[in-house]
This record gives structure tokens, sequence and C-alpha cells, in this order.
């Protein structure tokens, strides 16, 4: 049977977390529950999110250009760096992963889902993208009450045969019904310790890029592969508009998730007042803003077809390609 729980009672114990990007916004609403509140900013940097990366995907006609880690790494690098606990869980039965979640939902636990965003009904736009986040925190005999980003709703429905779908979809980037709880283990880390420790290990992880593909190599890498996408491109205006909207629009906070570093390190220097920090603040505050530019470029090569617009933003990712690197070998530093 459903629980009847109302929608008072349910909120004076669960916060939907208000945020722009998918996994932080899920995440921050289990640590909301745990009674850990933190900005949007400051729960991407202790995850370690800053990245960089240029791939063609198969279900892609043009390269995917994206700006954080790898999917599942920012919850993780979040409870390691609090010392919190962690308990991830995948099922290839679709019974067992609804009754297993149920069961924590009846115990009044938030659970943190990575779905295929295609199948939720309140997306208006869907497109596959299996390494969508959810929390779920309420369900009835039809529907499931999720938290997702605030440019989705916030607060929102599915029904739950929706939700199975998206749960067990297959294909790139999908998990087996993937599930997981945030629980304190012991005493939390010192925040300011523990953003010392997210900074220095981002800064190392985004200075060795195992594959050119990643980092500052990789914005290396798509300064000469933009311009090759445009030549070869049979779809200018739809490709090139809907890489503006995954970069700008599509949970990153916009400028490829450089605005939500840049505000992190705000926050980090703050709390610490390393002046490592603060220059590395005033660095991506200039990164922030070129990316903005590229962006608009890409925009206006959708609108237009000019090649020009493609030809100044690859001069932009050369620049910046080096003020990446600059900046990450200031914060190894700390």
């Amino acid at each position: 049977m459903a629980r009847h729980t109302t929608e008072k009672e349910l909120l004076t114990n669960i916060k939907p977390f208000i945020g722009q990007h998918c996994e932080t916004t899920a995440t921050g609403t289990l640590l909301n529950q745990l009674g850990i509140s933190l900005s949007e900013p400051m729960l991407f940097g202790l995850g370690e999110g800053l990245g960089f990366i240029i791939w063609n995907m198969r279900n892609m006609t043009f390269p995917f250009i994206g700006g954080r880690i790898k999917t599942d790494l920012v919850t993780k690098n979040i409870s390691k760096n609090l010392c919190l606990k962690l308990i991830t869980k995948e099922t290839s039965s679709k019974r067992k992963a609804w009754e297993e979640v149920k069961k924590l939902l009846d115990n009044n636990q938030a659970v943190g889902l990575r779905l295929d965003c295609y199948y939720l009904e309140y997306f208006s736009n869907p497109i596959h993208f299996a390494g969508h986040y959810v929390a779920i925190i309420d369900y009835d005999d039809e529907k499931a009450i999720l938290v997702d980003t605030a440019q989705q709703g916030s607060k929102v429905s599915t029904s739950l045969k929706s939700l199975e779908a998206a749960r067990s979809a297959k294909g790139a980037m999908s998990s087996k019904n993937l599930y997981y709880t945030i629980e304190k283990d012991g005493d939390m880390a010192v925040l300011k310790d523990a953003v010392i420790t997210a900074i220095q290990n981002n800064a190392r992880t985004y200075l060795n890029p195992p594959i050119k593909n990643l980092s500052y190599k990789g914005i290396e890498k798509a300064s000469d592969v933009i311009i090759k996408w445009y030549d070869s491109s049979d779809n200018i205006k739809e490709e090139f508009g809907t890489a503006v909207m995954l970069m700008e629009r599509a949970g990153t906070g916009g400028a490829i998730f450089r605005n939500i570093y840049r505000d992190f390190l705000k926050e980090a220097y703050e709390l610490t007042e390393n002046k490592f920090i603060e220059h590395s603040y005033f660095k991506f505050s200039e990164i922030a803003s070129d990316w903005s530019d590229i962006i608009s470029l890409l925009e206006r090569v959708s609108e237009t077809k000019k090649k020009s617009y493609v030809l100044d933003a690859s001069e932009i990712m050369k620049s910046l390609a080096r003020k990446e690197k600059e900046a990450m070998e200031l914060l190894i530093n700390i």
C-alpha cells in the first residue's frame, strides 16, 4: 500500500533543495534531511566537480561538450570530503528496485535516483539522458513525488509507471535502477578543511588528464574540433543550437559550470581567507565571462551559419585552456 503522508507533514521533514544542476539538487535534498544546509556552489566544489570533456557520442551527430567530472563522482566526493556515509545500490529487477526505495520512503528517508529523464512526464522537451538525478521524497498509489532542478519545477510528480521506465532505461550512461542514500557516520569533517581538500583534489585531477579530450587539453582540442564540426555539419542551426542549450541552460548554472565554480571559490575564500583561492576566484570570474562569450558566439553560428563566429570562439578557447590551467595551478598549491 502507498503512504498517505500529507504535504505539510512531508515538507517539515524533507526540504527540497532548490538548485540548477541535477546531481547537486538531488544530493542537496538528501543533505537537507540530515540538517546539512550548503549552497549549490559549495556542494559542487566539495564534489570536486569542475572538469571539461569533448567527446563524440554514438547517439549524437555532433561532439558533446561538457564542463564537469564524470556522472556519480560529485556525490561520492561530497560524501567523502564531509565524512558522510554514501550507500549506493543497483539491481536489474524493476520490482526489487521499487520495493527497496519504497521501504526507505516508508521509513521517512529521502532517496536519490539516477535515471533517464526522457520518461519523466513533467519534462516539456524530453531528451534521452540517463545520467539525470532526482530525489524521491514521497509516493502514493499512482505517482511519485520528486525533487528536480528549479527549471524543471523543483517539487514535481510523475507516474510510477514512468518512473519505472526512467530508472530501468538502457543505453548510454544508463544504470541498473541506481539509488542512493546518505547518512551521518560519526563526526562530520570541518568545512574549512573539507573545502581545501576538495580544491586540491579537483586541481590535481584537472591538471593530469589521462587523455587529450579532458581538462585544459580538451579545451585546446575543442578549439580545432568546433571548426571541423562546422565544416562537416549537415544541420548547423540545430546542432550548434543544441550545443548552446547543453552548455548554458541544461543544468550547468551557465558558462558550462564555470559560474558555479567561480561562486564556490568566492565562498571558499570567505571561509579560508586563503590568497591563492582569492586569486583563482578572480581568474575564474574572467574565465566564466569568456565561456559566456564562446556560448554567445556559438549561438550566433546557429542563427546565422557564419563561420567567422566559429573562428572567434576557437581563438577564445585557445586562450581559455591556458587560463584554466594557470588557475588550477594556483589552487593545487593552497
